[in-house]
């Protein structure tokens, strides 16, 4: 059977491009996105090159919308072999933590963090030993490194990410399932600008990387570049 790996977010950017590489090496590829006309758009690109790829209806903040695509990948697919928190927002007005409203704080929270908690627990059934769940974070959630003055709103919610990644890894470890964070660095995409020093293919290396090759028995990490990083 082929492997199956479910991306939030895989309309564009580096979640579309995990889900390219993903589908070169013969995966089953379930894409996760909030907008029907872009998702389909994804899965007819994705199909036109020849792989298995299925649009499926996702708004990660909202939680009917995730119980309703888990049934949907129910239905047609009896396990997930990765599950991958690629979907994200950083918004224009996120420049200031003092003069954020409380709606920007929530709305960034709810998508970025707990929004991925909740795909988490929804598709948990659909995880068997050997699968493997990521979440797309940021160098700037971490904890240890420098503080940029950028997005603090979704820095936050990136650090957010990672205390989850820490703790389903302890509670997913007993049933041998891997979890980790994965910081692509600045990428050009439309979130990280024309601008941006890496790749899409560079950004998605890592997660792709972790959902087929890294050890099984490392789990609760901090990664780029195939590289373990501070939290």
């Amino acid at each position: 059977m082929k492997k199956s790996v479910l991306i939030t977010g895989a309309n564009k950017g580096i979640g579309f491009e995990i889900a390219r590489q993903l589908g070169a090496l013969g995966w089953q590829i379930w894409l996760g996105a909030r907008n029907p006309e872009k998702g389909r758009n994804a899965e007819a690109a994705l199909q036109t090159m020849g792989f298995h790829a299925n649009f499926v209806e996702m708004d990660v903040s909202a939680p009917k919308s995730i119980e309703a695509a888990f049934a949907v990948v129910k239905q047609h697919s009896g396990k997930l072999d990765a599950l991958i928190n690629n979907a994200g927002i950083l918004l224009r007005e996120d420049r200031s933590l003092l003069r954020a409203s409380p709606d920007l704080v929530q709305l960034v929270l709810q998508t970025n963090a707990i929004g991925a908690l909740q795909v988490v627990q929804v598709f948990s059934p659909l995880l068997e030993k050997g699968s493997r769940v990521l979440f797309m974070s940021s160098g700037g959630g971490s904890m240890s490194g420098p503080v940029g003055g950028w997005a603090p709103v979704y820095c936050i919610s990136k650090t957010l990410v990672n205390g989850i990644v820490r703790q389903l890894a302890h509670e997913l470890g007993s049933r041998g399932i891997p979890v980790h964070a994965v910081g692509p660095g600045w990428v050009k995409t439309d979130m990280g600008g024309h601008g941006a020093s890496r790749s899409v293919e560079q950004g998605a290396d890592t997660a792709v990387w972790l959902a087929t090759d890294a050890p099984d028995d490392q789990t609760g990490l901090f990664w780029r570049d195939r590289r373990v990083i501070p939290w």
